[in-house]
């Protein structure tokens, strides 16, 4: 009885990682990382356009900060909501060959493999940690203390162009869909 009661109250929390996949391997990821109880903490939309307060500016600033510190992590398109955040880090430099039939692109994106014998690569959930940590100092010291990120994050695995494409049209676009977004608090409490 005890045990349904806890399970009730925790929920089995359902594993968002690919069991075989190693995620320090040259690829490019998406992530998603909302903050606690969705509080919008990094801003406001007017107009459908983000305008980021300075825990956002914060926020912008330690994902750039990634690429700064580890050679092996690029970032494409990002985006900071009021309440989360979403954006594609590739592990490799300058990632993995999404094509197979553009040589320019092929050259551009084709990951440097030595790399991954030199330096130790850490796996994207030690990136998302190590960026949800550094945010969540620099906001904690700059008087938001009780800031904090959800447990976890979302990631998918690019795999194709077409999903690259898609993927940045709708971070491009996602401060114009606010209203109906489901991380939206007003769209949560329905």
């Amino acid at each position: 009885m005890m045990a349904d009661l806890e399970n009730k109250k925790y929920p089995v929390r359902k594993r968002n990682r690919l069991r075989e996949w190693d995620y320090s391997t040259p690829h490019w990821y998406y992530v998603t990382i909302c903050a606690q109880n969705h509080r919008e903490w990094f801003g406001e939309i007017i107009e459908g356009k983000m305008i980021l307060n300075e825990y956002g500016l914060m926020v912008q600033k330690r994902w750039l900060w990634l690429k700064e510190h580890y050679e092996y992590v690029d970032l494409d398109e990002f985006i900071v909501m009021p309440n989360h955040f979403h954006g594609i880090l590739i592990i490799g430099g300058s990632g993995r060959d999404l094509t197979k039939n553009n040589e320019q692109h092929t050259k551009r994106t084709s990951p440097d493999l030595s790399l991954h014998k030199l330096v130790k690569i850490k796996p994207l959930s030690e990136l998302i940690g190590v960026f949800k940590t550094t945010s969540s100092k620099l906001i904690h010291q700059n008087g938001l203390s009780n800031f904090s990120w959800q447990r976890s994050y979302y990631d998918h695995i690019i795999r194709n162009e077409g999903s690259l494409d898609n993927i940045r049209l709708y971070i491009r676009e996602n401060s114009l869909s606010w209203e109906t977004d489901r991380n939206n608090p007003e769209n949560l409490k329905n």
